[in-house]
């Protein structure tokens, strides 16, 4: 696959956690759950929001959609619980930084 093998490289050369290759991992997850393999999204979906967390904190607003994108990928997968959770924790989030209105 070139979406992945362009992903691996990007990681290889800048490093794991380095913005654009957490942006190409983010794409390749994208296209994952475009063609239904949610099971092989999950995992990069988590990755993404670990480095962002790590790097970013819990709050940011890159940490926040990372949030969203994984609670997204869990709720189709049927992991309610902690989909829901994470849609909070998301939901939160935004509020802190936009209000509630």
């Amino acid at each position: 696959d070139t979406l992945r093998s362009r992903a691996d490289a990007t990681a290889e050369r800048l490093g794991s956690e380095h913005r654009f290759a957490l942006q190409a991992l983010s794409r390749l997850a994208d296209v994952l759950e475009e063609r239904g393999a949610l099971a092989e999204a999950e995992p990069l979906r988590r990755r993404g929001l670990e480095a962002r967390e790590r790097q970013l904190g819990p709050e940011h607003r890159e940490t926040l959609i990372a949030v969203n994108n994984l609670a997204s990928v869990l709720e189709r997968l049927g992991k309610f619980s902690e989909a829901e959770a994470l849609h909070r924790r998301a939901l939160a989030g935004r509020e802190v930084h936009l209000g509630t209105n």
